[in-house]
């Protein structure tokens, strides 16, 4: 700094009595540096520069550069060593910096679309989210409508063709039409290959353009400039206006807030160049009609069912009926719901799970499975009666299984008792038949059949002397005989047969 201006600020600083912040302001200078010079105002002398390793080389610096303006500085340090240089490559960097030519900067002519002219594309990384530990990356598609701003975007996990297609048409459908061209950089889900301005795109891509009626258009390499509105006004302002301080749960969360946002803040706000909201100055009967069916652009692969009823699928397990056991099934997903398909028919949807190691739909076709196998429904027929009668029916069953009966039979009757009877009945019956160790369905019905028709009772029997009509006897139970004649009548059947 020169003197003067060292004097200026002593005279306004001491002689009229100004803050350190207004002299800053008033000689365009920081605050820090005014400090200083209050601190210690001389000029401290100009060092001397220091000699260089370098310096002997430099001239033939200048001459391999003369050769190769691009030459690296690896490669002119390995020259340097040859005429005898013994420094780092470091000083030799830093030395390559100042003498390279820059190459002068560019203007740039800025291009303004029609309405319905031009849609701009690109990708945006946004870390990850996280399910319960499971971390999936993040990325957002975004679309501009170049001559309103009109700004579409949807978050993915995915970067795949079928995503990209299904994101463009979620986008065609918001805006109710399609542009005449649509601009990327050089993605691999449209560009195949490329030779300077000779470009190969992907077949399915084409097929998917052609499908909607637009033109295709591929930016140059490391050419951002050339689809800077969606860089800047697209991308980078839903980095900075819409992804700080918010919390999401899941995908569906988080598109359900980029929605709220475009509605509300993006296409709603005064944009600094056009000086209308995207909304005012977006056009949609400008743009190019849509077919009236959309393609089916779902994820799609084909996966083979396993003994235990279960496919794989993007880290997760779902399971399928028995029928298709050793069959490969289409799997077709999307951000919502992944369905199974048996060659066109569907055979079950199941809700798209992001998390991993997780399985889907067990409980329901392993149930199935059980109630077609035989075993399985007697021990269901089991169950059922225990839950309906309690501890009592669970007793019975274990002794009525150590007779010689057809369990399975037993208990189908039974089960035809309770449904007839009544479980209140039922449990009456089996609680007397215990008690009595008569075990089995013909005892029970006939319990519920006295109960339910009692017999008329008989006058008592009067004898010829008065003294033995006053005698009273024991209580008797004749569940001992019935089963008795039950047991015989069943040993003669057996015998006939």
């Amino acid at each position: 700094m020169d003197s003067s201006t060292i004097e200026t600020i002593y005279r306004l600083r001491h002689g009229q009595g100004w803050s350190i912040r207004k002299i800053a302001r008033h000689l365009h200078l920081s605050r820090p540096t005014v400090r200083r010079y209050l601190r210690s105002p001389v000029v401290a002398p100009t060092a001397r520069p220091r000699q260089s390793k370098l310096d002997p080389y430099k001239p033939l610096i200048l001459e391999l550069l003369e050769r190769d303006p691009q030459a690296s500085a690896v490669v002119i340090l390995q020259h340097l060593q040859e005429a005898g240089f013994e420094g780092e490559v470091t000083i030799l960097r830093h030395y390559l910096k100042t003498v390279r030519r820059r190459p002068a900067p560019r203007a740039f002519l800025r291009m303004e679309s029609a309405a319905g002219d031009r849609f701009e594309v690109d990708w945006g990384h946004f870390g990850s989210l996280h399910y319960e530990g499971d971390a999936r990356k993040l990325y957002a598609f975004v679309l501009l409508e170049c001559h309103s701003r009109m700004l579409y975007a949807e978050f993915t996990h995915s970067q795949c063709f079928e995503t990209f297609a299904r994101c463009h048409i979620h986008a065609f459908r918001r805006l109710g039409g399609v542009s005449r061209q649509i601009w990327y950089d050089q993605v691999m889900t449209a560009v195949a290959e490329r030779d300077g301005q000779l470009i190969r795109f992907q077949p399915r891509f084409l097929a998917f353009a052609r499908d909607y009626g637009f033109y295709p258009k591929v930016c140059h390499a490391r050419a951002p400039w050339e689809k800077g509105k969606v860089e800047k006004a697209g991308v980078g302002y839903l980095r900075q206006n819409f992804w700080p301080l918010r919390r999401f749960r899941d995908l569906a969360d988080c598109n359900a807030q980029l929605r709220q946002w475009l509605d509300q803040v993006a296409n709603c706000r005064i944009h600094r160049e056009t000086r209308q909201t995207p909304q005012e100055r977006f056009q949609p009967q400008a743009l190019r009609p849509l077919p009236m069916l959309d393609p089916d652009y779902r994820d799609s692969t084909t996966a083979l069912v396993q003994k235990d009823l279960r496919l794989h699928f993007d880290g997760n397990r779902y399971c399928a009926p028995a029928r298709f056991l050793r069959k490969r099934l289409t799997v077709k997903a999307d951000s919502h719901s992944v369905t199974l398909y048996h060659g066109r028919r569907e055979i079950v949807r199941y809700p798209r799970c992001w998390r991993r190691g997780q399985t889907l739909g067990a409980q329901r076709f392993e149930r199935e499975l059980l109630e077609q196998r035989p075993a399985a429904k007697v021990s269901q027929a089991q169950q059922y009666l225990i839950t309906c009668l309690g501890p009592v029916a669970e007793d019975y069953l274990r002794k009525l299984a150590q007779t010689d009966r057809s369990l399975s039979r037993q208990i189908r009757e039974l089960t035809d008792l309770l449904r007839e009877y009544g479980p209140d009945a039922v449990r009456t019956a089996l609680e007397k038949a215990a008690q009595a160790g008569a075990f089995g369905s013909d005892y029970i019905a006939n319990l519920l059949w006295q109960q339910h028709r009692p017999r008329p009772l008989e006058p008592p029997l009067q004898l010829k002397d008065p003294t033995l009509n006053t005698l009273l006897t024991d209580p008797l139970s004749l569940l001992e005989y019935d089963a008795l004649i039950f047991e015989n009548k069943e040993k003669e059947e057996e015998e006939k047969k």
